[in-house]
């Protein structure tokens, strides 16, 4: 085999690898981007508290490194799989009714938030959200719901001292006594 026959072989097999890497790489770059962006954000009224630039920031760090994680896990598979680098076998199958149904749960949780407030929003979001996502058992489907909006009013309210929506009527109410109780406020 000629030099030319082995320097084009190498190039058609790092080729797939090299499109591979194309959509981490630039998400990578628009997250650099945006951190900086981030750091426009108006500084913390005191030194105690985190900021507003804080959340978006610590979001923003964690994509950069799954996108790392992501580029290490295509040459890997590159190494371990040949020249391929992409898995071998069919696609799963997607359920469309599920994912449409997922979908609409994300839309209608930003419309409600405003209306019955973030915690019980947030509660019937996960409630729900686990259920079509295939979560059976009452008791890990309650506790997980329960727990995990504690531990996010706990972030972003005492944390963070991010502001969340505490909806209107009576919501509102219900939502001071539920901060109350957690001593959130």
């Amino acid at each position: 085999m000629s030099k030319i026959d082995a320097g084009q072989a190498q190039h058609a097999s790092l080729e797939p690898v090299l499109k591979s890497l194309i959509g981490p790489l630039l998400i990578f770059l628009l997250v650099v981007y945006f951190y900086f962006l981030a750091g426009k954000i108006d500084e913390p009224p005191s030194p105690e508290q985190l900021g507003a630039a804080f959340w978006p920031k610590m979001i923003l760090i964690f994509l950069m490194v799954s996108c790392g994680i992501k580029a290490g896990e295509i040459l890997m598979a590159r190494r371990k799989g040949g020249a391929e680098g992409t898995p071998a076998g069919p696609r799963p199958e997607v359920d469309i009714p599920k994912l449409a149904a997922m979908i609409a749960m994300v839309i209608a949780g930003v419309y409600f938030m405003d209306i019955i407030g973030f915690p019980l929003c947030n509660f019937i979001f996960l409630l729900l959200f686990m259920r079509i996502a295939g979560v059976r058992k009452k008791v890990p489907l309650f506790l997980t719901s329960v727990l995990g909006t504690i531990f996010l009013l706990y972030l972003f309210v005492k944390i963070v001292y991010l502001p969340l929506p505490k909806g209107q009527w009576f919501f509102d109410d219900m939502t001071i006594f539920l901060y109350r109780v957690l001593h959130i406020i």
